[in-house]
């Protein structure tokens, strides 16, 4: 059962995104107008930064309440990079680096990306590639994760300075930008040693995690817009809602959404179990079941719509683009459901009941 301070957070939340988060601003984000007013008004609520402990300038805020904030953001396609700030407070946190109020972004999230940290003097030299980064160009402050001389170190940047930077989007308009380090030169107080169990596969996860509840947010304003339609379109002198096909078409992107929830939900309960292996089966089931469910939920939702479902005056296209982008974002849903089958095939046969059952 949801807390009263859960719900009252949602609601605020919601009323929030609903007053800021308009269509003329995401189409003006998406032709390159970051929308400051709304982070602002995002920002000043905690949020993004809440996760860190009070002294830290945070709430000590628990991951479920952030995971469902990120899904009421997901149902509004809120042009933000609010998951990757989440994540990378988490990560500097974690390090004890600095964090700021700004938007932050968060890398590696490709799981093929590597960056290297060597000794110079006092100083350090960054190398490698962190490719399609949500937001980097937008980003007061940039986190990532890279191989240290000791282990796995969070590095601070202070925007894209010392980097080679590359711009491109999703199919949803979103930044996702390349950064390339040919030996970036960075201050001591830049990187620090990250404690065990906050690593680059941690990160992968929980990446992995805010993407599936983002999508199970986009996939009930879907439902809602495909609802609505249909109840409005009349087709031979009757709503088209009334024909029996697509009132199963629209069973089954209800039923989409609410598996899609169900999962994202299981893996954010795992987060905060203490066990690591059912922690990364339950994520890869919610990411690989968001990701079937988006497929599938675009689909029938543009089928009930017929072609203006796919103009750029219509709503429809701002939560199925970003379905469609969400889906391989923090790794592919057949990445996830590799993971999930090697899983249970090393626990064997006679295993395959109760994982099912138990988890």
């Amino acid at each position: 059962m949801m807390r009263d301070e859960t719900r009252m957070l949602l609601e605020s939340v919601g009323r929030l995104f609903e007053d800021l988060c308009g269509k003329p601003v995401v189409d003006a984000a998406e032709a390159g107008t970051f929308p400051d007013a709304l982070w602002r008004a995002v920002s000043e609520t905690g949020v993004p930064l809440a996760a860190l402990p009070e002294a830290a300038g945070g709430l000590g805020a628990d991951w479920s309440d952030l995971f469902a904030v990120l899904r009421v953001a997901g149902r509004h396609a809120a042009p933000l990079p609010l998951a990757e700030t989440m994540l990378a407070a988490w990560l500097a946190g974690a390090a004890g680096l600095e964090v700021t109020d700004r938007p932050m972004t968060v890398g590696p999230v490709r799981a093929t990306d590597r960056l290297t940290l060597t000794r110079d003097g006092n100083c350090w030299r960054l190398h490698g590639t962190a490719g399609r980064l949500p937001y980097a160009r937008d980003a007061g402050r940039i986190v990532l994760i890279a191989d240290g001389p000791d282990g796995a170190m969070a590095v601070a940047l202070d925007g894209t300075a010392g980097a080679r930077l590359t711009s491109g989007c999703n199919i949803a308009g979103e930044p996702r930008d390349t950064l390339d380090f040919d030996g970036a030169r960075l201050d001591a107080g830049a990187a620090a040693p990250l404690p065990d169990g906050v690593d680059r596969a941690a990160l992968y996860r929980r990446g992995a995690l805010a993407r599936a509840t983002m999508v199970a947010g986009a996939l009930e304003r879907a439902l809602d817009i495909a609802v609505t339609y249909a109840g409005e379109r009349k087709q031979f002198g009757r709503p088209i809602a009334k024909f029996q096909a697509v009132q199963q078409n629209l069973a089954v992107l209800a039923g989409q959404m609410a598996s899609a929830g169900a999962a994202a939900d299981a893996g954010i309960e795992a987060l905060g179990s203490g066990d690591p292996e059912t922690e990364a089966f339950l994520i890869a089931i919610a990411k690989t079941r968001a990701g079937d469910a988006a497929t599938l939920a675009c689909e029938i939702a543009h089928q009930v719509h017929g072609a203006i479902g796919f103009t750029k005056e219509y709503a429809l296209q701002l939560s199925t683009r970003r379905l469609w982008s969400w889906r391989e974002e923090f790794g592919p849903d057949v990445e996830w459901a590799a993971r999930v089958g090697a899983f249970v095939c090393a626990r064997g046969a006679d295993q395959l009941w109760p994982t099912l059952t138990e988890a």
